[in-house]
């Protein structure tokens, strides 16, 4: 299994793809990082961390849980920090969180555009940045 003991950070993984992903990995023995920000279940959404990684460990793989806003450069340092101190480091990252807006140009508000590219633009570099070697 090319992803036993191999160490998976996936950015909103909490929940829809990004724990799907994490489920299937965690079932090859991975060692999955679920960075996210839900904490507190919303009843529209479904899913915390803390239920992302129980699920995890179901299925196999190893979790850690850890609330991560990706606009936030220091949170992103102290997620990885974390992967460091309880696998000994990052293999693989997955840039899976993102905000959409389903309208046209004309009818997407400013303040929605700069939330997506914080979120899609700059929080995956940030993420991306603070998880290298």
């Amino acid at each position: 299994m090319p992803f036993q003991n191999r160490t998976i950070l996936i950015t909103g993984a909490s929940r829809g793809i990004g724990k799907a992903m994490a489920l299937r990995l965690a079932k090859e023995g991975a060692n999955i990082v679920i960075a996210a920000k839900s904490v507190n279940e919303d009843p529209r959404l479904g899913g915390t961390i803390y239920s992302a990684a129980a699920e995890v460990e179901a299925a196999g793989g190893k979790a850690l849980a850890v609330q991560v806003d990706i606009r936030n450069e220091e949170q992103i340092q102290a997620a990885v920090q974390q992967a460091v101190e309880k696998f000994g480091g990052i293999d693989v990252v997955i840039n899976n969180a993102s905000a959409i807006q389903l309208t046209p140009t004309e009818q997407t508000d400013t303040k929605r555009f700069d939330l997506m590219h914080s979120i899609n633009v700059r929080g995956t570099f940030l993420v991306v940045k603070n998880c290298r070697n």
